[in-house]
């Protein structure tokens, strides 16, 4: 939304277009506020990028297959003062992730053009007295 009234701002101008889009006029100018001037950033903000580099660093230097547990770990024995949630939001928000060395969970394997079995029940889950109609559902079960 910032990036498009960046662009169409010189010709509409910045209320009408935030009049139609979700953002607030000040929203807009306080953005630009603290690109101009970063210093304006949260302290949370400015701790973000300012450690950014360093778990890219850790992560890189161990072959990009540290995950979250290992990095926020070496950055903690090399002095650095991080939650490792904070490691965790960053690393995820980047879109980099440890090597995953089991197999993928596979619960069902679907085959649409097999037939569905026929609905028992007609989606009408009344009956006269108890246990007259039991309903279960087992899409996964753990062997």
């Amino acid at each position: 939304m910032i990036a498009f009234n960046d662009d169409h701002r010189g010709a509409h101008g910045v209320e009408p277009i935030c009049k139609n889009l979700p953002i607030a006029p000040s929203t807009y100018y306080d953005h630009l506020a603290k690109r101009v001037d970063p210093a304006r950033r949260s302290d949370r903000a400015r701790r973000d990028e300012a450690l950014w580099p360093e778990i890219e660093r850790v992560f890189d230097a161990n072959y990009k297959v540290y995950g979250v547990r290992k990095v926020w770990h070496q950055m903690r024995r090399e002095g650095f003062d991080v939650a490792r949630r904070t490691v965790s939001r960053l690393m995820k928000s980047k879109g980099i992730q440890s090597i995953i060395r089991s197999k993928p969970h596979r619960t069902t394997i679907s085959d649409k053009a097999a037939p569905c079995p026929l609905d028992r029940v007609n989606r009408q889950f009344r009956v006269p007295a108890p246990d007259m109609l039991w309903v279960s559902d087992f899409t996964y079960v753990a062997t």
